[in-house]
């Protein structure tokens, strides 16, 4: 009887041990907001924008790093995308929405503000190249989508202040 009591014991303390706490309410609420900003965005960027042929993002995405790594990452995007593309100016809206929504999280809810982030390689090299402003709106616009996607894999991210 003993050492069922203490196996019992044991397998309690592994349980309790081993199990998440679940997420509090405010952040899957925030998450289920993003993913849905997220996919909209996605979808509109597939019906409205197609990469030219021949066109290939190197080097890969950007890193994802919690909210704050977000908005500078998508803002800078946001930024470089030509108004005078035909059908952005809801993109950009959306993305404004999404990098809004989330800053404004953050600062209710991130304790102590870490500094910005740096701006991400990507980012950088296309504000180098601002004197070609319709190849890099088109490139900003596949980095959006491209960055939405990795958002999209990686939401748990977001809990990280």
């Amino acid at each position: 009887m003993d050492y069922t009591l203490a196996l019992l014991f044991s397998l309690l303390h592994v349980l309790s041990v081993c199990s998440a706490a679940p997420l509090p309410a405010d952040v899957v609420t925030m998450k289920t907001k993003v993913k849905w900003m997220a996919e909209q965005l996605v979808a509109r960027l597939n019906k409205d924008f197609q990469a030219p042929a021949g066109l290939t993002l190197s080097p890969p995405a950007d890193d994802l790093e919690g909210p704050s790594s977000v908005v500078v990452a998508l803002e800078g995007y946001n930024s470089l995308i030509c108004d005078t593309l035909n059908g952005v100016a809801q993109v950009k809206f959306d993305i404004s929405s999404l990098t809004g929504y989330l800053d404004q999280w953050r600062q209710g809810h991130c304790g102590e503000q870490r500094p910005k982030p740096s701006v991400p390689g990507p980012l950088q090299r296309l504000q180098s190249r601002k004197e070609f402003i319709h190849t890099v709106g088109i490139e900003a616009l596949m980095r959006v989508k491209e960055y939405l996607s990795l958002l999209l894999d990686n939401l748990d991210r977001l809990e990280t202040c």
